[in-house]
C-alpha cells in the first residue's frame, strides 16, 4: 500500500496548518502590537497592525505606575505552590489506583472526576462563606486550596492513564530487588513518567496562572491579588487603558508561550501515551 501523499493533499494539509496559525496567531499578533502603539493610534478610524511610531509607555505604566510585578510574583507563587501540591498528591493516587489492589477504584476515579463538573459560579458563594469563617480571605493559603481541587481531577486522571501504560513486570521485578511500595513509586515510576507529569504540571500552571474568578472574590488588596484581577483592575470608570492592558497580558502570555514550545514533544506523548494500553 503507497503511504505517499499526493501533492494536493499535500497542500492542503499546509494550507490548514496556516490557517489554524493564523486564526490561533492572529489576536497574539494583534496584541503585542498594541502594546506599542500610542493611545490616540488605538482610537483612530484606521489602526494599524506596526506600531507608527513605537512606544513603550504602555510597559512603564504597567509596571511602573500599576505594579504590575507585584501581581506577577502573585500569581508565580500561586501557581508553583499549586502546581507542586496537584502533582504530589495527583501522583500518590493516580499511583494507588493504577499499581494497588484498591478495590471500585474506576467509581473512585469517577467521584474525582464529579468534583471538576461543578461550575465555578455555583461555588464561588460557599467557598467564600469558608474561607470567611476560617480567616482565609486575603491569603494565598484560600487560592491555593482552591485551585488544589480544581486541578487534581485533571492531574489524577492523566496520570492514572499514563500509569496504566507501564508494564506490570516492572513491579514484580522491584519487590523481587526488595523495592518497597514508596520506593517504586518514587524511583522507577515517576522517573518513567516524566512526559505526562510535564504535561499535567504545565496544565495545573496556566489554569492557576489565568484563574479569576475565584482571585476575584477572594483578594481586595493588591498584596494578594493574582494577574487577572489586577489586569481587570487597569480600568477605571470612564477610560479603559487598551494599550497599558495588551501590554500587561503580552507580558504574562508570553512565558506560557515559551514553556509551551519547549515543552511541546513532553506534552504530545504525555497526553496521546496515556490513551495506549500495552
Amino acid at each position: 500500500m503507497n503511504d505517499a501523499r499526493s501533492p494536493l493533499q499535500t497542500i492542503a494539509i499546509y494550507l490548514g496548518a496556516l490557517l489554524i496559525l493564523v486564526w490561533s496567531g492572529g489576536p497574539f499578533l494583534w496584541q503585542f502590537s498594541t502594546s506599542f502603539q500610542l493611545d490616540k493610534a488605538l482610537t483612530s478610524g484606521s489602526p494599524s497592525l506596526i506600531p507608527a511610531p513605537f512606544t513603550l509607555e504602555h510597559y512603564y505604566n504597567a509596571f511602573i505606575e500599576k505594579q504590575l510585578h507585584r501581581y506577577v510574583w502573585n500569581s508565580l507563587v500561586v501557581s508553583l505552590a499549586t502546581t507542586f501540591l496537584c502533582l504530589f498528591v495527583g501522583s500518590l493516587a493516580a499511583f494507588a489506583l493504577s499499581r494497588l489492589n484498591v478495590k471500585g477504584r474506576f467509581g473512585i476515579l469517577m467521584v474525582i472526576l464529579s468534583v471538576s463538573m461543578f461550575p465555578q459560579i455555583a461555588l464561588v458563594g460557599p467557598l467564600y462563606l469558608v474561607a470567611t469563617n476560617l480567616g482565609l480571605l486575603d491569603t494565598y493559603t484560600a487560592l491555593i486550596i482552591t485551585y488544589l481541587a480544581l486541578g487534581l481531577p485533571l492531574v489524577t486522571w492523566v496520570l492514572f492513564g499514563f500509569f496504566e501504560t507501564l508494564p506490570r513486570e516492572i513491579d514484580e521485578a522491584a519487590r523481587m530487588d526488595g523495592v518497597s511500595v514508596p520506593g517504586l513509586l518514587w524511583h522507577i515510576i515517576l522517573p518513567m513518567s516524566l512526559p505526562s507529569l510535564v504535561t499535567t504540571g504545565l496544565l495545573a500552571f496556566i489554569t492557576a496562572w489565568n484563574e479569576f474568578l475565584f482571585a476575584l472574590a477572594f483578594t481586595s488588596n493588591i498584596d494578594r491579588q493574582t494577574i487577572p484581577v489586577g489586569i481587570a483592575n487597569f480600568t477605571n470608570l470612564y477610560y479603559v487603558p487598551w494599550g497599558d492592558i495588551a501590554a500587561a497580558s503580552a507580558v504574562v502570555t508570553v512565558p506560557l508561550i515559551v514553556l509551551v514550545l519547549f515543552f511541546q514533544r513532553h506534552i504530545i506523548e504525555g497526553l496521546t501515551q496515556g490513551g495506549i494500553k500495552e
